[in-house]
């Protein structure tokens, strides 16, 4: 706990700090206002420099201590409750992808380890790679031309990276001694696959449950931009292309905040000995 709590303020202020020292930083898009005399201009470029990032930075620490996030200065409202609007959009699209990426990759490496058919395991590898191969953004503009949701772009996301794990995963599980012995006493292949393979990779694919939604989230973010899905993705870029400090700080946050917890439950799920 202590070290995710020192991972989330390190990632907040590194955050402020890259974007401090970023090219164009204090740059406002007032300074191009024509109406504007000199002075209105220089007290503008001040304000955006006056307090030190440090300062900034506890400042705004202990604001969100109280539950005060700031105001987003591109979008002239509080961060709160941007976030109130958007996030449940960005968990919902979530859900919808791990759901149909992990019950489409189980069920398929399932059927694998069922079947045994060469033709069908050619077919999932061309498939799984075809879908590795192509970037997020790419996959999204395909759904957006479709009409479908974000959610299901994210499956296809993370579709191949948990089929390929999981594969190689029950694959050797079934040449381990144990399962051999079970085969050689005649044992269906569904008890097999039900009482000496599922048990020995549930660890295994608990953690592996933990760092796909990372996984997801990460995906999410290009695909909302493209898609256009008013979610947490786009909130990234229009808090990007506005220098938004306020609002990409804590952006970065909840970004870390996400993935310190599914590492958290990948490594609670981990084996000692698979650790080691």
């Amino acid at each position: 706990m202590a070290t995710a709590v020192v991972t989330i303020l390190a990632g907040g202020f590194l955050c402020a700090l890259l974007i401090r020292i970023a090219p164009g930083y204090g740059f406002d898009e007032r300074e191009m206002d024509p109406r504007l005399r000199a002075e209105s201009v220089r007290a503008i470029r001040a304000e955006q420099t006056a307090t030190s990032i440090t300062t900034l930075y506890l400042r705004n620490l202990r604001a969100a201590t109280r539950g005060d996030f700031g105001v987003s200065r591109a979008l002239n409202r509080p961060v709160g409750e941007l976030f109130a609007e958007r996030l449940p959009l960005t968990a919902q699209s979530m859900a919808v992808g791990l759901a149909i990426g992990w019950g489409t990759a189980l069920g398929l490496v399932l059927a694998l380890s069922y079947a045994r058919n060469s033709t069908l395991e050619v077919m999932a590898s061309a498939v799984s790679g075809t879908a590795m191969a192509l970037p997020a953004a790419v996959i999204a503009l395909l759904f957006l031309l479709l009409g479908w949701p974000p959610g299901v772009a994210v499956a296809v996301v993370i579709f191949p990276r948990i089929f390929r794990y999981l594969r190689s995963l029950l694959f050797g599980i079934l040449e381990q001694p144990h399962v051999l012995f079970a085969q050689a006493k005649g044992l269906g292949r569904m008890r097999i696959l039900a009482w000496h393979v599922l048990p020995v990779a549930a660890p295994q694919i608990a953690a592996l449950a933990g760092v796909s939604v990372s996984l997801a989230f990460g995906a999410l973010i290009p695909i909302e931009v493209v898609c256009g899905s008013p979610g947490f993705g786009l909130l990234a870029w229009q808090a990007a292309q506005g220098r938004d400090l306020q609002l990409l700080v804590y952006m970065t946050v909840v970004v870390t905040i996400v993935t310190i917890a599914a590492n958290s439950v990948a490594d609670f799920f981990t084996p000692a000995e698979a650790a080691a």
